[in-house]
């Protein structure tokens, strides 16, 4: 009994541990993504003022969130990011949960790409 015990405790922590990496959005590249997924998690008309190339709008607020992960290759890397950085932290966290082997949060947001981009 005490050997299931420490196997249930063991096995709990492996999956509860985040697989979660983080990475500043101005070292991201288009390259990053050549075998992965870019997931910008904004809202619908925070994506249409501007986004990153080659992202795809998935509203970390709508319902349906989590359904739109559904078809998603979960071996393959997938890069989040939003505004700032508070919702694709949460969304990250979401995607480790959902079973997603390589998420990758891009710290800093849009708002940190476009600074750098204006420079």
């Amino acid at each position: 009994m005490r050997f299931y015990s420490i196997l249930l405790l063991v096995c709990s922590l492996t999956l509860g541990c985040a697989q979660s990496k983080s990475k500043h959005i101005t070292e991201f590249s288009q390259n990053d993504i050549n075998d992965g997924i870019l997931i910008d998690v904004r809202t619908p008309q925070e994506f249409e003022a501007g986004h990153l190339d080659n992202a795809v709008n998935i509203d970390w607020f709508a319902n349906d969130f989590t359904e739109k992960f559904e078809t998603l290759d979960k071996e393959k890397p997938v890069y989040v990011y939003c505004k700032k950085g508070g919702r694709s932290t949460k969304a990250a966290h979401v995607l480790d949960s959902l079973g997603f082997e390589k998420v990758i949060e891009l710290e800093g947001g849009y708002d940190a790409f476009m600074a750098i981009k204006r420079n």
